[in-house]
């Protein structure tokens, strides 16, 4: 049985300043391999799931949690998305300007 390992926000918040705009750049095989990275189907449809009830107002205090949890690793995600697009521009860039 695989566990679940959670972060609080300021877990978050640490791996996000790891990753931060203050890096300058990625390999670009690592750049590449985090594009990669992104919710599995069954997450998107809960993620969608739970965004109906919150418009409803139905969400439980589990529920709230959990849709917290999407939102904090779904912030982490796209700062890391955002550092691997600046990578393989900043190279790119680099590239044409010497070559």
């Amino acid at each position: 049985m695989a566990s679940e390992s959670t972060f609080s926000p300021s877990e978050v918040a640490v791996l996000g300043r790891l990753i931060g705009p203050e890096r300058e750049s990625l390999p670009v095989l690592t750049a590449r391999a985090i594009l990669q990275l992104d919710f599995e189907p069954r997450d998107h449809a809960r993620m969608h799931e739970l965004s109906l009830k919150a418009r409803e107002g139905t969400l439980s205090a589990e529920e709230r949690a959990e849709i917290d949890a999407y939102g904090r690793i779904g912030s982490l995600l796209d700062q890391m998305h955002s550092l691997a697009r600046r990578s393989l521009k900043r190279r790119s860039a680099g590239a044409k300007s010497h070559g």
